[in-house]
């Protein structure tokens, strides 16, 4: 199980820097637009999480799991996805739409990397 939780670990942080690197790759295009990929590294990264959070118990049985951190990574990860299904078709993407989107996937890092 443990190789399981490494390889969903390793799977969820490259769909998170995929997210961040897709999202910053449209800096000075004009008009901007959303690119799919996005939205698959969104579900990729869900699915990936999701997988931690079932093999947890089994990887670290002393270690409890903080469901208020995943709850929130969730749903913040939802607004994402949220996001992206609305704007994905559309010809341009606003300003505020994609800086709420690097926003939300910063955030997401940081409830990551400082909540412990």
């Amino acid at each position: 199980m443990s190789a399981i939780n490494t390889i969903a670990y390793v799977i969820h942080i490259l769909s998170i820097i995929g997210i961040l690197s897709l999202l910053i790759h449209q800096w000075n295009k004009s008009p901007r637009t959303l690119n799919p990929g996005v939205l698959h590294a969104g579900l990729t990264a869900l699915l990936a999480g999701l997988v931690m959070v079932g093999v947890h118990d089994s990887v670290k049985p002393d270690e409890p799991l903080n469901h208020t951190k995943i709850g929130i990574k969730l749903l913040i990860l939802v607004a994402i996805l949220g996001l992206g299904y609305k704007n994905v078709k559309k010809p341009e993407l606003k300003k505020n739409v994609w800086l709420a989107l690097i926003a939300l996937t910063v955030t997401n890092v940081l409830i990551a990397s400082l909540w412990h």
